[in-house]
């Protein structure tokens, strides 16, 4: 089964919400803080057993999913018919929304890796030196926000993926009318030429 336009709006819509699921289910599953046991001269935080990174990387696993198929679905040939990529970059309303569009999945990357590399930084090196330890956690609020521009990212690939299908059948329709020879001018019926 060939793919058409139809098909790729759903799976990057269901890849970008998936990825914003996971992102607020991570954000709201983090902890607020581990536990201080303190040894001599040592504090060993220990944290409950949480889900966030699993769930920020699968935030993250989608996003990448979501971003991979919003920028294929671009170029991709539908109904084995391609476009030259000049075309579609011709379009001043297609790259700033595909600027746009990458921006915000850059963006939303960074605002998910951040807090998981950090959490799982906090879980993996949990003993300090330093007795005044209050065993932190990743900064609240950063998983959730990344989460909400990874939707936003999916929006955007929309938008660019509607932009290019407009320029995709504005490019067919010139090439057929090319090919045809343009719309056939009838001499006889002109007034302009009849009254000359």
């Amino acid at each position: 089964m060939a793919m058409s336009v139809k098909h790729m709006y759903i799976i990057i819509v269901t890849l970008g919400v998936l990825s914003f699921i996971f992102g607020v289910i991570a954000e709201n599953k983090k902890p607020a803080n581990g536990t201080a046991i303190l040894g001599k001269g040592v504090v060993i935080c220990k944290y409950r057993s949480d889900h966030t990174v699993a769930l920020g990387l699968l935030s993250v696993i989608f996003l990448a999913a979501s971003a991979v198929a919003g920028f294929s679905s671009l170029f991709y040939p539908y109904k084995g018919k391609s476009i030259p990529q000049a075309v579609l970059l011709r379009s001043t309303s297609f790259v700033v929304f595909l600027n746009v569009a990458l921006g915000t999945t850059g963006l939303a990357a960074v605002l998910l890796l951040w807090p998981i590399i950090s959490e799982q930084l906090h879980i993996t090196r949990n003993i300090h030196h330093k007795l005044q330890t209050e065993c932190p956690t990743a900064n609240t609020g950063l998983l959730g926000g990344g989460a909400f521009l990874s939707l936003d990212s999916a929006l955007f690939w929309l938008v660019c993926l509607m932009l290019s299908n407009n320029a995709r059948d504005d490019y067919f329709e010139d090439t057929a009318a090319d090919l045809k020879g343009g719309d056939a001018v009838n001499y006889e019926e002109d007034v302009v030429i009849k009254s000359a």
